[in-house]
């Protein structure tokens, strides 16, 4: 890659704004660029940073301010024009098709007729260059996700970027697969091609990036050399506050068993999904169990027959409370004492037309909260449960009980999280807690899991964050392709075993160690 005078800037963004309506995404942001630097995006969520890397790839366009590409003011109209100046995106959710080889849908992305051997000659070139071995003829729905990240890299490095732009990169990467693509990014930088660099981990940023701009309610609140930065200060600056750490103390004693599941083998049920195979796990009262893995696993799959969405072959595959429930449906769960929260915020979780209320009214009106009567709804008690939760964690709205949709993806997380949490369930299911949060929301949600745990409830956590599971977790086991390891005491893993484990170093029937969980 050329290489330009490094006392001159790449990518120059002059006082950009955005307006969306009323609301301004983007007040008069600044940003600039070397040659060879990797430079780090910070913000909560909703501060403004996705906007602001759209405006640069020309998915969105601004309302006012200038973009300089080698000094020279420029236009990006689109994504094409971005990519044929130089600049290239990875965006935190893949765009790949499942069904097809990684050299077809490489070829989605590479202008000019498809030559299928070439192409993937040129595939194998640039990846083994860039220490990102990829074997072109391979079917995407055969693949791990972190050799799917690879493909999306290597995408951009075919066009020859002078600007990558990657976005939440290492949230579904194994320790060893994060620091391979570290090693990728500090080589690409070396070339002198510019990373700018999206991340809520923010210890990764200090050991990566040369430089931070940090946003805060739309504007730039500071640049910094996070180098010399901690991640307190990181989090301080971001949030404008504060950010407290989680209490979680020691657990004294295990407490009886609240939630199992025994031998449990089930097919996939969609195209590319993951079969299930011997899972065997328990989740003990007054404790937090955590399984980690990479995304893909068999993480939503296990979600789904926790829940009561997908039936188990058995009544006994799944006891809550020590009653059999694999054949009972969510509802019938729920008046046992569960609470279930899926990773999917919006759709999932909650129907974006549907007002706050109307979304607690969905999971709570069989709950014994009188939120029912005789087939009539009790809006009023609704409406005073719903204030609660919003009041409690701190969800932020422009109107009182507004659509679900209107909510940004963090305050969205933290009533789904709340509205659950405020049943006080003795088993809670949760899948992905703080996917796509900020620090202080994620603090928020961490703290109130374990504070139910310590009042008594057995909580499971499904995360591919290890640096939340570390944090919050009493007892840790680890899913790939389906099978689930032995549980361990979280202070008796480290991340190498961990990382070794999201690879399938485990046998594949997992059975978990109970002498090591009592």
């Amino acid at each position: 890659m050329e290489m330009m005078d490094d006392t001159g800037y790449l990518l120059e963004a002059e006082d950009i704004v955005k307006r969306f309506g009323d609301f301004t995404a983007n007040d008069r942001v600044s940003l600039r660029l070397r040659p060879g630097e990797i430079h780090a995006l910070l913000g909560e969520n909703g501060a403004g940073k996705s906007t602001l890397v759209k405006i640069i790839y020309g998915a969105l366009q601004p309302n006012g301010g200038r973009l300089r590409w080698h000094g020279e003011a420029v236009a990006v109209p689109n994504p094409g024009a971005a990519r044929q100046l130089g600049i290239g995106m990875v965006f935190q959710h893949f765009s790949l098709f499942d069904a097809l080889t990684v050299v077809e849908n490489v070829a989605l992305a590479v202008p000019g007729p498809f030559n299928p051997r070439a192409l993937a000659e040129r595939v194998e070139q640039v990846s083994a260059a860039y220490g990102l071995p990829l074997d072109p003829v391979a079917l995407v729905a055969d693949l791990p996700v972190g050799v799917r990240q690879r493909i999306e890299v290597v995408r951009c490095l075919l066009q020859d970027p002078r600007l990558l732009i990657m976005d939440e990169p290492t949230a579904v990467l194994t320790p060893q697969e994060a620091r391979g693509l570290f090693v990728t990014l500090k080589r690409l930088a070396d070339d002198g091609c510019a990373v700018l660099y999206i991340s809520h981990r923010l210890e990764e940023v200090r050991h990566l990036c040369h430089r931070a701009t940090i946003l805060r309610h739309g504007k730039v609140v500071a640049d910094v050399d996070p180098r010399v930065e901690t991640a307190a200060s990181l989090a301080r600056l971001m949030v404008g506050a504060d950010v407290q750490s989680v209490a979680a103390e020691a657990q004294e004693q295990a407490g009886p068993v609240a939630l199992t599941v025994d031998a449990l083998s089930l097919p996939a049920m969609k195209p590319f999904g993951v079969p299930l195979r011997n899972v065997s796990l328990e989740v003990r009262s007054g404790a937090v169990t955590a399984v980690a893995g990479v995304a893909g696993n068999g993480q939503s799959e296990l979600f789904e027959v926790l829940s009561g969405e997908r039936l188990a072959p058995t009544p006994d595959s799944v006891t809550i409370a020590g009653r059999p429930c694999g054949a009972r449906d969510i509802t019938e769960r729920r008046r046992l004492g569960a609470a279930f929260v899926p990773e999917e915020r919006l759709g999932h979780s909650a129907v974006p037309g549907f007002r706050l209320s109307e979304n607690l009214l969905l999971t709570r009106h069989a709950s014994g909260d009188d939120l029912v009567r005789t087939g009539f709804i009790n809006g009023g008690r609704t409406r005073a449960l719903t204030a609660r939760v919003t009041e409690r964690f701190d969800v932020r709205f422009s109107r009182r009980d507004q659509e679900a949709g209107a909510l940004s993806g963090g305050n969205l997380q933290k009533f789904v999280v709340g509205r659950e949490l405020d049943r006080k369930p003795e088993v809670l299911v949760i899948n992905q807690p703080t996917w796509g949060v900020d620090a202080g929301a994620a603090a928020l949600i961490r703290q109130a899991l374990v504070d139910r745990a310590r009042d008594g409830a057995a909580v499971l956590v499904i995360s591919q964050d290890l640096d939340e599971i570390f944090e919050i977790a009493d007892r840790i086991a680890v899913i790939s392709r389906g099978a689930l390891s032995d549980t361990y005491p979280a202070d008796a893993i480290d991340r190498e075993r961990i990382g070794m484990l999201m690879a399938g170093a485990h046998e594949s029937g997992g059975t978990p160690d109970r002498d090591a969980r009592a």
